[in-house]
């Protein structure tokens, strides 16, 4: 997949050649068989691949974007500046367990900083075999530490240059790296001079295609023809584009007559910026085909045959696998395995795809082929024994290209042993079991499957939103049934969450002492996980303990967290079973991520309800009132991330009237709050001062510039005569008022505005006059009240104006509703927003009726 959409902090045509030459180089300098880089992008704190060679793109989806303070090798190379080195998978569990159980393959891997000047780009990678000596791998990072530096400073001149900010916001440009050894297939080249409009070619490009004696090929479309008249037009589109500096980044796959696969390389003699007038195009055309007697050969075996590039493209199948994988064999060549066999691109077969990419051992498995119709498998019933529905499927890396077999599983002699786990259906009914001697070969990928675990886990925030991925992910992945998750709190446990056990069983072990003789206390106060093949078995070791059932397993691991107890984790399976080394081994790994996502939500949870009683003491507990003035405001905190923040509302005296704030700093934090606090001080002063509503503005924008806390702020300040209904309107970048008139209209106030305050020291703050009728509604909201991602903010100030307007008259007329009411009807749909980015703020204002008889 190509990352080829533009975006304002992207060079196409100059950051993608340089950043797959320096790919292909660390792979070549280093030995290693993936690499990629990784840049800053558009978004604070997070890093983007923007390049991954030797590996297809769509399998390594969950690492296309990583965070800074995640716990992962790339983020401590960029965060902290240094190189990481990996020498093999039991270093990278050591060091880094959350991405080791995310790709638990026998490889290694180093990560280089890319820096230039002052300035940290990003992280030039590289993947490797394994060694088991580090020292091994210094040259390699020597190697790689130069080609990093060399991009960085690459990276610096083009900042300088006048070019725009380098970061990264499209998907990653995935390209294919140097072949290790020339193609065996036929190729021959060609080049074309858009100038002159003159094809040349050398005698084997013609011998290739089989041009007879007096044809020409002397132009685009005669070569394209002679090539692929059916793709003649892509081809002649990828010759005009790569003329202008864009080439298609990998080899473009096209069909001869015969429907045989051949490959177009197109490249230019020098480095173009996108655009520029045409120059010389030279090109390979290359036929990946083995030969037509070993094609025949291939395919008088009775077992299937296909061949993967490093980027998933099949590039050779025999008859026999294109019969069993179900699709014709022209419409293999050259595709993704995952477009035209998609059901072997489930979740569960990826990781054995990923394992076989990555390290150098064969891998086995087994996989059900869905029946007719059910092209991706989700619900096919288990196969009858025999039935010829499960396939076993081999494949055996190589530096360039994967060779895989596929044979129907109930033919196998010795078939491999590993079957999808239970969660994915393939230890249903039926599934073959694996006997003799290749049963002692296992893939490892299954017992890792909780990638999706350790991934959800850094995303979840609270304890609740912890045990619940738990839950969803940790259970299916073992086949478990029931879950407790316990956390400590004064040398006692407490329930946190449960799912799966009898009603009420669990009830006695609340709040149960560190003294106590069960399983669950015992794990924490050792640090062991404790695993019971059998429910007998743990009646024989807890005499007299409570169990929930007659039959099944348990797994009691330790919540620790940085050598500190957490809590204790209970894993209940529903059958005897056996836990192998592998097993417990990922169990006890995956025990110490669950701790440290509780002890996070622990904090957030005591962090979160600190800064909310900040933000409430900030904002004022009673507005300031008048008889002929009602007034209404709220406050919704925002909901994602517990930083509070810098939104706030206010009705101050002044002079004989009352002044209606409202305002919004940016950001959120403990920063933003005490700013938003200085502002509401200041306001209120002036406003007590009777100060005019431009002074207002002006004075706190000077006081703003003066504390330079490198915030901005929007404010709206209405200085309002309640008995006459005169209002003077001062507004610095905020979102304008909205009126709602005593008939039900609504109209937004168009009123002129200076800048946000704390950016110009000389912004005017223009003054605009307006009545405010009795029965009339006057709201001032901030902007979290009325953005929504993706949407214009002119239609969400169009909808709460719409909202307003069916809110209904304020209660100074019989029948009418109360004005907390309409408050509280204008901040429903926000309440009810499970992750609300923004905080918001809400006043709402209206002139009572004068009582019958009043002159």
């Amino acid at each position: 997949m190509t990352g080829r959409a533009e975006h304002g902090t992207r060079t196409p045509g100059r950051l993608d050649p340089l950043l797959t030459g320096v790919t292909t180089e660390a792979i070549s300098a280093a030995g290693g068989f993936a690499g990629g880089v990784y840049l800053r992008s558009g978004t604070p704190g997070l890093l983007r691949l923007a390049v991954l060679s030797g590996l297809p793109g769509p399998l390594f989806r969950p690492w296309w974007r990583v965070h800074v303070d995640r716990r992962f090798p790339v983020a401590d190379a960029y965060r902290l500046g240094v190189q990481v080195v990996l020498a093999d998978a039991t270093e990278t569990m050591r060091r880094y367990p959350q991405f080791a159980a995310g790709l638990p393959f026998q490889f290694g891997s180093l990560y280089v900083p890319v820096v230039g000047g002052p300035t940290t780009y990003g992280v030039l990678t590289l993947l490797r075999p394994s060694v088991s000596d580090a020292t091994e791998v210094l040259p390699d990072r020597d190697r790689m530490a130069q080609l990093a530096d060399d991009l960085g400073e690459t990276l610096r001149k083009l900042e300088e240059e006048g070019g725009p900010e380098i970061a990264w916001d499209v998907e990653p440009l995935c390209v294919r790296p140097l072949a290790s050894h020339p193609p065996a297939g036929r190729m021959g080249r060609f080049t074309w001079d858009p100038a002159s409009g003159v094809v040349t070619t050398d005698s084997r490009l013609h011998a290739l295609l089989g041009v007879p004696p007096g044809r020409s090929t002397d132009t685009p479309q005669d070569l394209a023809d002679a090539v692929a008249a059916s793709d003649a037009p892509q081809i002649l589109s990828a010759l005009r584009e790569t003329s202008v500096g864009r080439p298609p980044p990998l080899p473009l796959p096209v069909h001869a007559a015969d429907g045989g696969l051949r490959l177009l390389e197109l490249w230019t003699p020098e480095e173009l910026p996108p655009s520029s007038r045409p120059h010389t195009v030279r090109g390979l055309v290359l036929d990946p085909d083995i030969g037509s007697a070993g094609d025949g050969a291939a395919d008088l075996l009775p077992e299937g045959v296909f061949c993967l590039d490093r980027l998933g493209l099949i590039v050779y199948a025999n008859e026999r696998a294109a019969e069993l994988l179900g699709c014709p064999r022209k419409r293999l060549l050259g595709r993704p395995l995952g477009e035209e066999v998609p059901w072997l691109e489930r979740s569960a077969y990826e990781d054995h795809l990923r394992e076989a990419l990555l390290s150098s051992e064969p891998v086995h498995f087994h996989v059900v082929r869905p029946l007719d119709g059910d092209s991706e498998g989700a619900q096919t019933p288990a196969p009858e024994p025999g039935g010829g529905d499960w396939m076993a499927v081999s494949v055996h890396p190589g530096r360039d290209i994967l060779t895989c077999t596929i044979v129907p599983a109930n033919r196998v002699a010795e078939p491999a042993p590993d079957p999808v786990p239970a969660s994915e259906g393939a230890q249903a009914a039926g599934a073959p079991r694996a006997e003799g001697p290749s049963a002692g070969i296992t893939s490892m990928a299954p017992l890792y499957r909780p990638i999706v675990l350790a991934i959800a886990l850094n995303e979840a925030v609270t304890a609740r939103q912890v045990s619940a991925v738990v839950m969803q992910e940790l259970l299916p992945a073992f086949g478990g049934g029931r879950l407790a998750i316990y956390l400590l709190q004064e040398r006692h446990l407490y329930l946190a969450w449960e799912t799966g056990f009898p009603q009420g069983f669990l009830a006695p072990f609340e709040g149960v002492g560190l003294d106590a003789r069960i399983p669950g206390v015992e794990t924490l106060t050792s640090g062991r996980p404790l695993f019971f093949e059998s429910m007998q078995q743990l009646a024989t070791a807890y005499p007299g303990l409570p169990l929930d059932a007659a039959e099944g397993s348990r797994a009691f691991l330790p919540l620790i967290a940085s050598g500190r107890p957490v809590g204790s984790c209970i894993l209940g399976f529903d059958r005897s079973r056996s836990f192998s080394t592998e097993e417990r081994t990922v169990l006890t790994a995956l025990a110490g991520l669950i701790a440290h996502a509780m002890e996070k939500a622990q904090r957030y949870d005591s962090e979160a309800a600190l800064a909310r009683g900040l933000q409430q003491a900030l904002l004022p507990r009673r507005l300031s009132a008048h008889p002929q003035l009602e007034t209404v405001g709220r406050y919704l905190p925002g909901t994602q991330g517990m930083d509070v923040g810098g939104d706030w509302y206010d009705v101050v005296e002044s002079g004989h009237g009352l002044a209606l704030v409202i305002g919004d700093v940016q950001g959120h934090g403990v920063q933003a709050a005490a700013t938003m606090g200085q502002l509401r001080s200041a306001v209120r002063a002036f406003a007590l001062g009777d100060r005019p509503p431009d002074e207002v503005m002006s004075g706190t924008n000077h006081l703003l510039i003066d504390l330079d806390p490198g915030l901005f702020a929007s404010c709206c300040y209405i200085r309002l005569d309640p008995l006459t209904g005169l209002a003077r309107v001062a507004r610095a970048g905020h979102p304008p008022p909205i009126l709602r008139y005593p008939d039900g209209r609504t109209h937004v106030l168009d009123i002129p505005g200076g800048v946000v305050l704390g950016v110009d020291p000389q912004a005017h703050y223009p003054v605009t006059e307006l009545r405010l009728d009795p029965g009339a509604v006057l709201a001032l909201y901030t902007d979290g009240l009325v953005e929504r991602p993706g949407v214009d903010i002119d239609e969400g100030i169009t909808a709460l104006r719409v909202a307003l307007a069916r809110a209904g008259a304020p209660a100074a007329r019989p029948g009418g509703r109360s004005l907390s009411g309409v408050a509280d009807r204008l901040t429903a749909k926000a309440r009810h927003v499970a992750d609300r980015p923004d905080d918001i703020a809400l006043l709402l204002a209206t002139r009572r009726f004068e009582p019958r008889g009043h002159r």
